[in-house]
């Protein structure tokens, strides 16, 4: 079993490049057991490339990324065992019933068949897709219905980690309260959670380390009241990143009244 006070996940020298671009930079990034982590940055910092190699989804140019000391790419079924994934724009089998799908992902996972239907069972009546809704099949689901059996997904093997990448995106204020109390649940119970956002506000009240990652590279990193010294994190985030923010109080005169 692997030592609890080993980091939960690290990105160590991560480089990915498409053609010319570089859009991860020789990253470093460690997120601590018991962790409720946020990673922010503008569109382009290269959030989800990151998150896509440092899961599995895409291989990186240079540098590798462990899981509880796992290396994703070396070990991948053993490292996959260990972290429940929630990608930005997840695909699944829309011709499926919620509990269809979260028992074929079950049964795939290695689980037997009653751990299958006992958890399933769990995770429908608290994500509140039980009832009437289980007749309902994904590709009829809305935002929010999908966003919760997506992190049923992400939970089902009862994963240490959990990679979440913008799981709030189009979600209504009643499921993402929801969605809030399980993952605080998760990492009150020992989990850790690594969670990408555009929404500053959201990562202050749930997070107690944030990184704001910018051009590829991550240029800020610590607790939350350490890396916004005293102001919004919002704040901090502007004057880290905000290179053009100016741009927009000038120009549009055709607006003015």
């Amino acid at each position: 079993m692997e030592n609890d006070q080993q980091a939960a996940f690290e990105l160590i020298g991560l480089h990915k490049e498409f053609g010319e671009y570089a859009a991860v930079r020789h990253c470093h990034l460690t997120v601590g057991a018991g962790s409720f982590y946020g990673l922010v940055g503008p569109n382009g910092a290269g959030k989800t490339t990151a998150l896509s190699i440092a899961v599995g989804l895409l291989r990186p140019d240079e540098g590798q990324a462990r899981v509880f000391g796992v290396d994703v790419w070396a070990e991948p079924e053993r490292a996959k065992q260990l972290m429940g994934v929630l990608p930005d724009g997840l695909a699944m089998p829309e011709q499926l019933t919620g509990r269809e799908l979260l028992t074929y992902l079950g049964r795939l996972r290695g689980l037997d068949k009653e751990t299958v239907g006992a958890r399933v069972d769990e995770l429908l009546t608290v994500l509140e897709l039980n009832g009437d809704v289980e007749r309902t099949l994904v590709i009829d689901y809305s935002t929010g219905m999908r966003k919760k059996i997506g992190l049923a997904t992400a939970l089902l093997h009862g994963p240490r980690l959990l990679v979440l990448d913008e799981p709030f995106e189009a979600v209504d204020p009643v499921s993402a309260a929801m969605i809030k109390r399980i993952l605080k649940r998760f990492v009150a119970s020992g989990g850790s959670v690594l969670l990408s956002s555009h929404v500053m506000p959201l990562v202050e009240q749930l997070c107690d380390t944030v990184a704001v990652m910018d051009r590829g590279q991550v240029v800020a990193e610590g607790p939350v009241e350490r890396v916004r010294g005293g102001k919004t994190l919002e704040e901090t985030f502007v004057e880290l990143v905000g290179r053009d923010a100016v741009n927009g109080e000038e120009g549009l005169s055709w607006l003015s009244r």
